[in-house]
C-alpha cells in the first residue's frame, strides 16, 4: 500500500522532542507532507527540524495563520494528506479534531482528550455517530498506554500471578520552577483549563493505572490544593480510589514540590498488591522496570518464601502509538488509545479536583 500522507499540527516541545524522533524510527510507512503552526516563524522552524530528523530531501510544506493562502483550511483541503497528528494546546485541540474529521482526515490527537469531561464526551459522541461510520480513525495519543513496560505489568496481573488484586498505590511528585521548559510554554504558564499541570501531566499516571488494573475505577474521594503559587489553579491531588472488584488504592500527584529533592526522593512509582504477591513499576533513564515478587507455598498452601522477577522495557510509547495508529488506517485496529478510555483519565482528574473529600462516581462521570 502507498505510504500514508501525514501532516503534523503543532510545533511545540513535544512535537519536536517526542513525535519527530518517533516518526524517524518508523521507516517508510508514511510521508510527512505538511506541518502547521499558528505563526509562520514557528511553522518554518519546525519544518526544518522535521527535514533534519526525518532526513527529507526538502522540508515539508508549511502552513500557518498569518496568510490565508497557507491556512489550516488549505492544508485540510489537500487530497494527498490522509491523516494528521494534532499536538496543540489542550483547549485548542477539540475544535481542530472535529475540523480534521470533517475534512475526511484520520486523527491522532495528543492527550488529554479534552479540557473537561463534557467537551470530551461531546467529541466522542460526534465522532462515533458522524465520522466513525465513514471509516475515519480517531485516537488519543496517550503514550503511557502504549508503553511496553506498562503493557508487561498488565500481563502479569491478567495472568493471575499476583492473585486477586487487593490494593494499589500511584505516586508522582514533580519539580517545576520558572526555568522549566514546560512552565515557559505560554499556554501552560497561565492555563485556561482545569487543574493546570495536574490535567496536562496527571492523565499519564491515571492512564497507566487504568491500563494495568484488572477492574475499572468506581469512586474516589480526594483533596486538591495549590502548593506552589506559580502553578495555578491547583498543583496537588491526594485521592483514595476504589475499583469495581473491591480493590482500593491511594493516588498522589503533585507538581508543587518546594525543592527538587521532594520530587527526586519521593520514590515515584506504581505498586499493585494481590493475595499472592505484588509488583512495583519505576521509570528511570528511559527504562520502565517492573519488579514482581510472588509468594512461594508448600503443598498445604503455606507461604514459605518469595521469588522475584524483574522485567525491563525501553520507553517507546510515542513511537508505538503512532505505529499502531498507522496500522489502524490499514484496517489493523488493536484498540490502543481509544477515546472512551482516555475520557476516563480526564474524569478521574476532574473528579479529584472537585471532590473536596466527598466520594465521586468516576464511572458515572465518564459514561456516555
Amino acid at each position: 500500500m502507498p505510504a500514508t500522507g501525514l501532516a503534523i499540527l503543532g510545533s511545540g516541545i513535544f512535537a519536536k522532542e517526542a513525535h519527530l524522533p518517533a516518526l524517524a524510527e518508523l521507516g517508510d510507512s508514511f510521508e510527512l507532507k505538511a506541518v502547521y503552526s499558528r505563526s509562520s516563524k514557528s511553522a518554518s522552524a519546525f519544518a526544518k527540524d522535521a527535514q533534519e530528523a526525518l532526513k527529507l530531501q526538502s522540508p515539508p510544506d508549511v502552513y500557518h495563520d498569518e496568510d490565508t493562502s497557507v491556512s489550516l483550511d488549505v492544508l485540510f483541503a489537500r487530497s494527498d494528506i490522509d491523516a494528521v497528528i494534532v499536538v496543540l494546546p489542550i483547549t485548542v485541540q477539540p475544535a481542530i479534531v472535529l475540523k480534521a474529521l470533517a475534512a475526511g482526515k484520520h486523527v491522532l490527537s495528543e492527550k488529554p482528550i479534552a479540557p473537561d469531561v463534557s467537551k470530551g464526551r461531546a467529541l466522542i459522541q460526534e465522532y462515533e455517530t458522524k465520522y466513525k461510520p465513514k471509516g475515519l480513525v480517531w485516537r488519543v495519543a496517550e503514550n503511557f498506554e502504549a508503553e511496553p513496560g506498562f503493557q508487561a505489568a498488565r500481563r502479569v496481573i491478567r495472568e493471575g500471578k499476583l492473585g486477586k488484586i487487593v490494593y494499589f498505590n500511584a505516586r508522582s511528585y514533580n519539580w517545576i520552577d520558572e526555568t522549566s521548559k514546560w512552565y515557559n510554554t505560554p499556554w501552560r504558564t497561565v492555563p485556561d483549563y482545569q487543574g493546570g499541570f495536574l490535567l496536562d501531566g496527571g492523565v499519564h499516571t491515571i492512564a497507566a493505572l487504568r491500563l494495568i488494573l484488572d477492574s475499572p475505577f468506581t469512586t474516589l474521594s480526594a483533596h486538591a490544593s495549590l502548593a506552589k503559587e506559580i502553578l495555578p489553579p491547583q498543583d496537588t491531588i491526594n485521592a483514595i480510589v476504589s475499583t469495581a472488584n473491591g480493590a482500593h488504592g491511594i493516588v498522589e500527584l503533585s507538581w508543587g514540590s518546594p525543592v527538587p529533592s521532594r520530587a527526586a526522593d519521593a520514590h515515584n512509582s506504581i505498586s499493585v498488591t494481590g493475595k499472592d504477591g505484588w509488583l512495583e513499576i519505576t521509570r528511570a533513564s528511559g527504562i520502565v522496570r517492573i519488579t514482581v515478587k510472588t509468594a512461594t507455598r508448600d503443598e498445604k498452601g503455606t507461604v514459605t518464601g518469595e521469588q522475584t522477577a524483574v522485567i525491563e522495557e525501553k520507553e517507546a510509547g510515542v513511537q508505538l502509538e503512532i505505529a499502531s495508529f498507522l496500522e489502524a488506517l490499514n484496517g489493523k485496529d488493536d484498540g490502543l488509545d481509544g477515546p472512551r478510555g482516555t475520557l476516563v483519565d480526564v474524569a478521574f482528574i476532574e473528579a479529584a479536583l472537585n471532590s473536596d473529600g466527598v466520594a465521586v462516581d468516576v464511572g458515572k462521570l465518564a459514561a456516555l
